[in-house]
């Protein structure tokens, strides 16, 4: 492990020299880390006499912090990670807007009691047709009556 600590000294620079080479400015000490490990992987396994240690360290060095570059972009680009201002800004949609109800409304001029309450629950509320006759206390049946006839009507209100 001494052995290993005297290396590191020695090649400090050449990480710091490969991190600013790749225009790196955010988390150096962690990729100065990953370097380290890339020093230590390329300390294992050099086998003396194919090159020179330096220069089969850089290329390992190197390769080491393009490949954890790699991951954390595919990271970034596949998880969205929203800070807090984000959700101080961000609107509910699923509220409803204001006039959307008197909007809603001015289709139903031709239509009953019976059948506004089918198109207020249904698109309003957004309830299904079990729910109306249960919230109505009607048949189902009944309900499905007042939705073909208020289609009916609201269609030929448009053909017109």
């Amino acid at each position: 492990m001494q052995n290993f600590e005297e290396l590191a000294n020695q090649y400090k620079r050449m990480i710091y020299h490969i991190i600013h080479r790749l225009h790196l400015y955010k988390n150096i000490e962690e990729y100065y880390q990953i370097g380290l490990i890339g020093l230590w992987e390329a300390h294992k396994r050099y086998i003396p006499g194919k090159a020179s240690f330096a220069t089969y360290a850089y290329s390992f060095i190197r390769g080491r912090i393009l490949s954890e570059l790699t991951k954390m972009n595919r990271h970034d680009e596949r998880c969205v990670c929203q800070d807090h201002a984000f959700f101080e800004t961000a609107h509910d949609f699923s509220v409803k807007q204001p006039l959307e109800l008197e909007m809603l409304l001015a289709y139903c001029g031709s239509l009953t009691k019976k059948e506004k309450l089918w198109v207020i629950y249904t698109f309003y509320h957004d309830l299904d047709i079990k729910e109306i006759a249960q919230l109505e206390k009607v048949s189902i049946s009944a309900v499905k009556k007042w939705r073909k006839t208020a289609i009916e009507k609201i269609k030929m209100r448009f053909k017109e």
